[in-house]
């Protein structure tokens, strides 16, 4: 039920592994240019995913009320507390370790991928969704560990958790595979979050990408009720 998910964190765990062997023989100047010109293809990744076919408005109202709740719960400052905790029991002096907790944490949770990865997992027993995404966020996890250190590698506990509640209750999740609605809101809202990572991650500003993960599970509650009322 949750193969796909152990899969993945261990491709994340690998994958960080070789970027921090890797990454102690690149330069720091040169790090900070590959994590801004990754910033930019994030952010790329973010504006394909958000053209999926779908009304907008709904899409917005998701995303104030979303963030409204995750700023509200501060999803953001709690992950970033496990960040601290983590690098204060690592003994870590990394200025990115909280970045690449956070960072990587979001964006291997975010988008359509995941969500229907974990209910085909979950669901009905196959995996080969979330393989594809394990390889992504293998290679994903390899190049921001080598950037941002050994902060990505915590990660892999939040992918965890995660991913296997939600293959867990797949079997409540099932309708958001009967209409492409559902799967295209999702993508859309997806994306505006992606891009938030991808401009933080250029260091043109700094978005809390974190306080907008509640906006994922509005939009399809949004597309249902709209849909019976």
């Amino acid at each position: 039920m949750i193969t796909g998910t152990v899969v993945n964190t261990a491709a994340v765990v690998a994958g960080t592994v070789l970027g921090l062997t890797v990454g102690k023989r690149v330069k720091e100047e040169h790090k900070d240019g590959v994590i801004k010109a990754m910033g930019l293809a994030v952010i790329v990744l973010g504006i394909k995913m958000a053209f999926e076919e779908h009304d907008f408005f709904p899409v917005i109202v998701s995303i104030v009320i979303g963030t409204f709740i995750g700023e509200l719960a501060d999803i953001e400052g709690k992950l970033e507390g496990v960040g601290e905790r983590i690098k204060k029991r690592m003994g870590s002096d990394s200025s990115t370790f909280v970045l690449g907790f956070v960072t990587a944490s979001v964006l291997f949770c975010v988008g359509s991928l995941t969500i229907i990865g974990c209910i085909k997992d979950g669901l009905m027993n196959d995996p080969s969704v979330l393989y594809v995404k394990s390889l992504l966020d293998g290679v994903s996890s390899m190049i921001l560990a080598s950037m941002l250190g050994v902060g990505v590698i915590f990660s892999a506990v939040i992918i965890f958790v995660y991913q296997g509640l939600l293959s867990l209750l797949a079997f409540n999740l099932r309708f958001l595979l009967d209409e492409p609605v559902y799967m295209n809101g999702i993508s859309v809202v997806g994306g505006v979050l992606i891009v938030g990572i991808g401009i933080s991650m250029t260091g043109i500003m700094r978005f809390k990408s974190a306080n907008m993960l509640p906006a994922l599970f509005i939009i399809p509650l949004y597309d249902y009720l709209a849909g019976i009322l």
